[in-house]
């Protein structure tokens, strides 16, 4: 009797591996190839370059939010996931055939949820719902998408900054998409390159306010809502001093390794503002809290 029990015990434990082992095949299958499109044609780039940042921090986040909220596991309602994966995985392989990556790689992303919700259910889905709406962000947007979110801002931001340093006294002029300083012509699309990566700054930028404030839900939203301006005030600041370097040292100095410390900068900038706000919202706070402590 005790053999039989062993041996249906081993039989079950070979089973689950087995299945365990044509799950993450499967799913490696489905990810890896145009996952490596994305860090080969878009990583690589200005616009793309912060994606395995991204793609790092959120799955370590995603794994810290998965194993505090894992004893949640239920497994999803069967006909709502599986009704989803036999849509998405035939949209999935016709975006693949069309060579449409952009599209190819959220269809991707969008099964993988599914999937999810099916293996560990909905309350674990909602404990993790940061780092799974953060990791869409490593994914790259489609370019049409792209201009239409940073073209009008792109232009606000190149006037903002011929207006502010003409008032210093600069000789600087705009027409059109170029700007003139001196004797030199600076393309708007050059100088606001940096707004590509917009959405990717405001991604790292909550990545920051998320793991501060998330357990107070009032700074989280009040904080979120100053990611967008600040990564726009942060991007004004990037032009200013791409103009000021072309005005200073020429056009191919601010087009090459300082065009990229420019774009460095301008994270940290957005990041250094964010922590000075939390800390004048957040100081009396403190100060509050110790007093308190000091008069118990």
């Amino acid at each position: 009797m005790l053999l039989v029990k062993q041996k249906e015990k081993a039989n079950w434990l070979s089973q689950w591996q087995l299945s365990h082992v044509a799950l993450i095949v499967g799913f490696l299958a489905f990810v890896l190839p145009p996952m490596f499109d994305v860090a080969r044609f878009n990583w690589t780039t200005e616009q793309g370059g912060h994606g395995p940042i991204v793609m790092a921090t959120g799955l370590w986040l995603l794994w810290r939010e998965y194993s505090a909220s894992r004893h949640l596991t239920r497994p999803g309602n069967a006909i709502l996931g599986i009704g989803a994966l036999l849509v998405l995985v035939p949209l999935y392989i016709v975006a693949g055939i069309t060579g449409i990556l952009e599209l190819q790689v959220f269809i991707m992303y969008a099964a993988v949820v599914a999937g999810a919700y099916l293996l560990v259910g909905p309350a674990v889905l909602r404990a993790c719902w940061f780092p799974i709406l953060y990791l869409a962000f490593a994914l790259p947007p489609p370019d049409q998408v792209v201009a239409v979110i940073t073209q009008p801002v792109k232009i606000v931001i190149s006037s903002a900054a011929v207006k502010f340093l003409y008032a210093l006294g600069y000789p600087i002029g705009s027409s059109g998409v170029m700007i003139q300083i001196a004797q030199y012509e600076l393309l708007v699309a050059a100088a606001c390159s940096g707004l590509n990566s917009l959405l990717t700054l405001s991604a790292i930028c909550m990545f920051y306010v998320y793991l501060k404030n998330s357990d107070d839900k009032k700074l989280f939203i009040g904080m979120a809502l100053l990611v967008v301006p600040i990564a726009v005030l942060a991007n004004f600041i990037r032009v200013l001093i791409l103009i000021l370097i072309t005005y200073y040292a020429g056009e191919a100095t601010a087009q090459g390794f300082l065009h990229d410390f420019a774009g460095i900068l301008t994270f940290a900038a957005a990041l250094a503002t964010l922590m000075a706000i939390e800390a004048i919202i957040t100081s009396p706070r403190r100060l509050w809290a110790r007093k308190k402590a000091a008069n118990a």
